[in-house]
């Protein structure tokens, strides 16, 4: 019987060949690049590539920092929420800058 591994099986998958994609993290070494995706895997809750960045070098980037992070749930603020969220500021701040006392 074959002792068990003391590490944990991680979640992975594997890219087709022409998977890729965009280092969009501004301060990374590869920003602006794009690199061949290898295989996707879970660390905890994160998502991060494995991806060939070149002469048999392997960089692994969290999906955040990529083109592939995914779209921000709800919209911009336009001129009209802007207006909006100034009168709830000012609302809330209004006790203060009166001079009553918060409870």
């Amino acid at each position: 019987m074959c002792p068990r591994s003391a590490h944990r099986a991680r979640s992975s998958s594997q890219s087709s060949a022409s998977d890729s994609i965009v280092v969009t993290h501004p301060f990374h070494p590869r920003a602006g690049e794009s690199l061949a995706v290898i295989l996707e895997r879970r660390r905890g809750a994160e998502r991060v590539l494995v991806c060939e960045a070149g002469s048999g070098v392997r960089v692994t980037l969290p999906v955040g920092w990529t083109d592939r992070v995914p779209e921000r749930a709800g919209r911009r603020l336009d001129v009209e929420g802007l207006i909006e969220l100034a009168a709830l500021v000012e609302a809330l701040d209004y006790p203060r800058s009166a001079g009553e006392d918060l409870p």
